[in-house]
């Protein structure tokens, strides 16, 4: 299946905070692609300001729905949210 939809999430992450956060990435990794609707890929982006975090979905919808979810709001947020200097920058592109 091709992906038509991407969820970016851009946080600035000190450096001393970027191992807390790549290891909470990987951990949510395989939960993201097993149980979410939609879900394709995941990837760790390392950029100077801190990190950035792509994922692919089938719709902008399935993006959506994640952002909503128990995963993405009582897991995710919840364990990245010391390791964040200010709230994080998010948006859903659609693919045309």
């Amino acid at each position: 299946m091709m992906t038509k939809a991407y969820l970016q999430i851009s946080m600035n992450i000190p450096a001393e905070n970027r191992e807390t956060a790549a290891a909470i990435y990987r951990q949510y990794l395989q939960p993201f692609l097993n149980t979410i609707k939609g879900a394709q890929s995941k990837e760790l982006l390392v950029r100077a300001e801190g990190l950035q975090v792509l994922h692919g979905f089938e719709t902008t919808e399935d993006a959506q729905a994640y952002l909503m979810s128990d995963l993405f709001n009582k897991d995710v947020v919840t364990a990245l949210k010391p390791c964040l200097q200010n709230n994080p920058d998010i948006r859903i592109y659609s693919v045309v």
